[in-house]
């Protein structure tokens, strides 16, 4: 199966609209006598605005069309006209898009939210006709401005996923394999080193309708901080994580010690960025199916002093799976989607989630309050005519 290619870096050209230039102009009309200038202004050009969108996971599409051009203002006219401004140029960018100027590198915006607007490029100012130089000793002024140019920059874009939690591991740790179980996403799995080549995104679904976004990059080897192998590259996409989620090969694939390969995954990231060792963590002993697993569980605790989750990736009802899914919830509690809540009235009560035996998720009080339940306004009875 082929898979798209994810396009994570791009340089762009981006140049705002011309403001029109200002109008020389004067009244010629029957009956009106020394009617004196009526030019008008030139409209203002076009803005460069980036829209951050969250159906736009790449930058490839900025990669084929780098050159983005906003539209010239239009020209003022006689009769007191003033000339249409030029459309704005909105593009649309993933959710993490962080802005750079090419030639400096200093960053200029980050682009997190959806839906949030960034003005990149300014249109210029459009001219001025020459009414606007009539005085009362120069009664018959030609003077006119030309309108402004738009400001123009190369940027480079960086993408840096957005993700509440971030997988890490080691090639073959079984992090596609998890990450299909957990949500809805199907990455390419196989039993061969760096089959995931591109950032990978999915979404667990939570019985209260709130959700999380976890990212699977391609693993890491030793050396990654210093550019070996893939390096640093995609480690960027779990920048902005809040929870960093360490899968280990406990079964010891390919001859590896689970306990060393989860001390050299600290000390990349530490030597990457030491500040991500500060956020909360998950660790989690993958393959816990294969029967070297146990063997080696009880002396990775003891080397590293950590206790993980078992987990068996292999189908999504592994009770592991369920539970990694529950520590993710405790630990970020993400807010239900689709809940009303009325102004000066204190944040409804989170309730966890369901674990699948057919009790209600969703807090009482939220059921309350929510509209479609609302059964207190009556419909008015038709009037007969």
């Amino acid at each position: 199966m082929k898979t798209r290619k994810i396009v994570d870096r791009v340089v762009v050209h981006v140049r705002a609209g011309k403001g029109g230039d200002g109008s020389a102009s004067f009244r010629r009309e029957a009956c009106v006598p020394r009617g004196g200038p009526d030019g008008g202004d030139g409209g203002r050009g076009g803005h460069v605005l980036f829209r951050g969108s969250r159906d736009v996971d790449s930058l490839i599409g900025l990669s084929f069309a780098p050159q983005l051009f906003a539209e010239n203002g239009v020209a003022g006219r006689g009769q007191k006209m003033y000339g249409r401004r030029g459309r704005d140029r909105v593009v649309r960018v993933p959710c993490g898009t962080s802005v750079f100027d090419a030639e400096t590198g200093e960053l200029i915006a980050d682009v997190v939210g959806h839906d949030e607007e960034v003005v990149i490029a300014r249109g210029g100012k459009g001219g001025l006709g020459n009414v606007h130089f009539k005085t009362a000793t120069h009664q018959v002024p030609t003077e006119h401005t030309p309108g402004e140019p738009g400001e123009e920059f190369r940027l480079r874009l960086e993408l840096k996923t957005i993700a509440d939690a971030g997988l890490l591991g080691f090639p073959n740790a079984g992090k596609s394999s998890l990450l299909a179980c957990l949500s809805g996403a199907r990455p390419k799995i196989a039993n061969y080193p760096f089959t995931t080549l591109n950032p990978i995104v999915g979404t667990l679904m939570y019985p209260d309708f709130s959700q999380l976004r976890v990212a699977d990059v391609p693993g890491i080897i030793e050396g990654a901080a210093a550019g070996v192998g893939l390096g640093t590259s995609f480690l960027k996409h779990i920048a902005r994580s809040r929870v960093l989620i360490f899968v280990v090969d406990m079964a010891g694939t390919d001859n590896r010690l689970p306990w060393k390969d989860y001390l050299a995954l600290r000390n990349e990231i530490a030597q990457h960025n030491a500040e991500m060792l500060d956020r909360p963590s998950l660790v989690l002993a993958n393959k816990m199916d294969v029967a070297a697993a146990a063997e080696y569980l009880p002396r990775f605790v003891r080397e590293t002093g950590v206790t993980p989750i078992r987990v068996s990736a292999v189908t999504p009802d592994d009770p592991g799976v369920a539970e990694v899914k529950q520590s993710l919830w405790d630990l970020l509690r993400p807010a239900p989607r689709g809940v009303w809540t009325a102004v000066g009235t204190a944040e409804p009560e989170t309730g966890t989630p369901s674990d699948g035996d057919g009790e209600a998720g969703i807090p009482e009080v939220s059921l309350r309050r929510a509209p479609f339940l609302d059964l207190s306004k009556k419909t008015p009875k038709k009037k007969r005519h």
